[in-house]
């Protein structure tokens, strides 16, 4: 499915919303003046004139009004080579894989005149730094960025994922949520583009995030390796990875124990430890049930 982009004078917003009416909804995401739904399109059309067209037949609706606008109707196709010089929100998260620790969400954002500082001080994936190199860069990088960071417990995450919530869905709402706090912090200034680090595609993204509040639609794209592509997803992910890191040791000295990373047999070991000492109970307030290392921990446990 594809998404159009017109800028349209509030003349033509006004036919539009007149056009559309009876499929307009409540539900405005920042910034919007209607959305409407159609059953092959959604259009959201913007303060600033922007209107966005998504769907199987966004093609054709956003063909619909392109005489009365000018030809600037444009397929927004992700222009890799261009976004990695512009101003830049990028979101990512760490601690989907791990049985132990919550999942941490950070958007944060590069300005296009920082890109080079930020290549020069090491920012890079923060898969390809080791954990010390983190905690060494991170606190440089929170004193001088703009950024937002959404911590879900694992309480939280437990109770959503037994609810029947799928992590694709809980990632997009912990995306969005820290890409709204952030534009909230920048405003006025807006971004020229919000990256984030592909875990879905952009159209179920959203599809995930229908009826949810102040949803950010505008200039969002879901590029797969997008540290690769702009320096503020890496800035995300090594902000990231400390905070997580920061809350690995928190939940530890709360247990009494150190609480290894990842979904390995040591994890294994460590959840039946917390088992046999404080009962199975202990592990909804640090680890995520729905993992296999839950019922092995149980197995080791009972031996």
């Amino acid at each position: 499915m594809s998404n159009y982009v017109i800028q349209a004078t509030e003349h033509t917003i006004k036919e539009m919303e007149q056009h559309y009416r009876s499929s307009v909804t409540g539900h405005l995401p920042q910034g919007a003046l209607f959305v409407a739904k159609l059953s092959g399109c959604t259009i959201t059309a913007y303060r600033s004139g922007k209107v966005l067209f998504q769907g199987k037949d966004a093609e054709k609706e956003a063909k619909r009004w392109d005489n009365r606008s000018g030809p600037q109707t444009t397929k927004e196709e992700t222009p890799i080579s261009r976004l990695a010089t512009v101003s830049a929100i990028g979101s990512d998260e760490v601690g989907t894989g791990d049985y132990f620790g919550p999942i941490v969400v950070v958007a944060a954002y590069v300005a296009k005149e920082r890109i080079e500082t930020m290549k020069r001080i090491g920012v890079k994936d923060s898969k390809q730094l080791t954990d010390d190199a983190i905690i060494r860069l991170a606190p440089a990088l929170m004193d001088h960025l703009y950024y937002e960071s959404v911590i879900l417990a694992n309480e939280k995450y437990n109770e959503w994922q037994r609810s029947g919530m799928p992590q694709t869905k809980i990632k997009a709402r912990l995306h969005n949520e820290a890409i709204r706090k952030l534009i909230r912090q920048l405003a006025p200034l807006e971004p020229e583009a919000i990256i984030i680090d592909q875990f879905i595609e952009h159209d179920l993204y959203f599809r995930y995030l229908e009826g949810e509040r102040d949803v950010i639609h505008e200039r969002v794209y879901c590029i797969p390796k997008a540290e690769t592509v702009h320096i503020a997803v890496a800035a995300a992910s090594i902000i990231a990875r400390y905070v997580f890191l920061k809350e690995i040791d928190a939940l530890s000295k709360r247990v009494g124990m150190m609480l290894p990373k990842g979904a390995s047999e040591q994890v294994d070991k460590a959840a039946a430890k917390l088992i046999q000492t404080y009962g199975e109970s202990i592990l909804s307030m640090c680890a995520k049930l729905h993992f296999a290392n839950t019922e092995k921990a149980r197995r080791i446990a009972a031996r």
